[in-house]
């Protein structure tokens, strides 16, 4: 095996975390969790869906955006801790998908969560969002006060994505998050408003954990039962969304994942990756579609790349330098890339009713939809005594409800 691993294969393999890198980091720094630790939760949950996926599936996996909204939430209201317990649990969604697919094929989740719960459910995740990403936008704060610096800083990172989107070619098209806070990153520092301090005085080498506990973005999970009810309905749509990842990635490869190693072992991997990511203070994990795009780019399907790509991740999280860099990103930045980022993910919402043919003019259909949508685009909380769940989480639930007591249409 060193044999055959040569400089080629090292630099190929770094590219996909190269594609995966700007994403990976967001979810951390819009969070409020450590990006190095995410870092290294990435690299440690790809070799361990590697493990129990018998090392058949090229995919890499890294920080879900579905659960920004309620991380956001739960570090406000329940803590870091309890907020990392309800992430831990949440990884359990995909455990029990991964049994019904064991015992009854995809159509037992199907059945269960079809396209009108699911496609709305991810609009929601979007959706919920886009104030956030609009007051980034527009000011150094994150509070929304206009500061016509801020504007430009923004509108630039943004444009750069959404023209890299557009026009890039071949690897570069893969990675417009990346090259949008790149650019927008170069801006800032040219306007002045980078305060390059913190790079200068950070160490080359750091332990993450020490540096996160320092700072109050790690603590030992706990399990508390209103951070976790409100988290664990978030799993389900990226656990639906996982069956359409590993449908492309079987295309990509020529290979049929679904039947071999299984799409019950392939949820079953990315469940238990996103609750040892979250256990280690991390955000939770996701197959990613850039580097399925990168993997039908380069041809480059051995499973090889992939562990390359995990190692150099770990690698990278104890490079204090790095770490102070990303901690600098401006918050127009982050913004300008959130405002075309989360419209993306309602999008997808939106393709999955239309790809699957969703009726809307059916009245039962257009209720369902309609509930989930205000349900958690307004963030609806409810209380049953000491239990509270609410936001995208409330949504998915009512709608599976809905979808169960409604009759079908005459």
């Amino acid at each position: 095996m060193n044999e055959s691993l040569g400089p080629k294969k090292i630099i190929l393999g770094v590219q996909f975390l190269f594609v995966a890198f700007g994403a990976l980091v967001l979810v951390p720094l819009l969070t409020g969790l450590d990006p190095a630790i995410a870092l290294f939760t990435a690299g440690a949950g790809t070799l361990l869906f590697q493990f129990i996926t018998k090392s058949m599936v090229p995919v890499f996996l890294a920080s879900s955006f579905a659960f920004i909204a309620p991380i956001q939430y739960g570090v406000k209201n329940f803590g870091v801790a309890a907020t990392l317990g309800g992430l831990v649990v949440s990884g359990l969604v995909y455990v029990f998908f991964s049994f019904l697919i064991y015992k009854g094929g995809i159509k037992a989740i199907e059945r269960i969560l079809p396209p009108i719960i699911t496609g709305p459910v991810i609009m929601v995740i979007g959706l919920n969002l886009a104030p956030v990403a609009v007051n980034m936008a527009k000011s150094f704060d994150g509070s929304g006060k206009f500061n016509g610096s801020a504007m430009v800083i923004s509108m630039i990172s943004l444009l750069t994505a959404v023209l890299v989107v557009m026009y890039g070619k071949r690897l570069l098209s893969l990675i417009p998050i990346l090259m949008g806070i790149i650019v927008g990153y170069i801006v800032s520092a040219i306007m002045g408003v980078i305060d390059i301090s913190p790079i200068l005085n950070a160490k080359w080498f750091v332990i993450p954990w020490v540096e996160a506990i320092k700072n109050g973005s790690y603590a030992l999970p706990i399990f508390d039962t209103n951070a976790i009810l409100f988290i664990l309905p978030v799993a389900i749509a990226p656990a639906i969304e996982h069956v359409g990842d590993v449908l492309a990635i079987s295309s990509v490869s020529g290979k049929n994942y679904i039947e071999n190693p299984g799409l019950h072992r392939t949820i079953l991997g990315d469940g238990l990756a996103s609750s040892f990511a979250a256990f280690l203070g991390g955000p939770p994990n996701t197959t990613y579609s850039e580097v399925t795009g990168a993997v039908a780019l380069t041809k480059a399907t051995d499973v090889i790349y992939m562990r390359i790509a995990a190692i150099t991740a770990i690698l990278l999280a104890f490079i204090g330098k790095l770490n102070a860099v990303l901690k600098t990103i401006p918050v127009p930045v982050m913004g300008g890339i959130m405002i075309l980022l989360f419209g993306m993910i309602a999008a997808i919402g939106v393709g999955t009713l239309v790809r699957n043919r969703v009726d809307m003019a059916k009245a039962r259909n257009l209720v369902i939809v309609s509930i989930i949508l205000v349900l958690g685009i307004g963030n609806m909380v409810i209380s049953f005594g000491p239990i509270t769940l609410g936001g995208i989480g409330l949504a998915g639930v009512v709608g599976i409800f809905l979808n169960l007591i409604l009759p079908e249409d005459r």
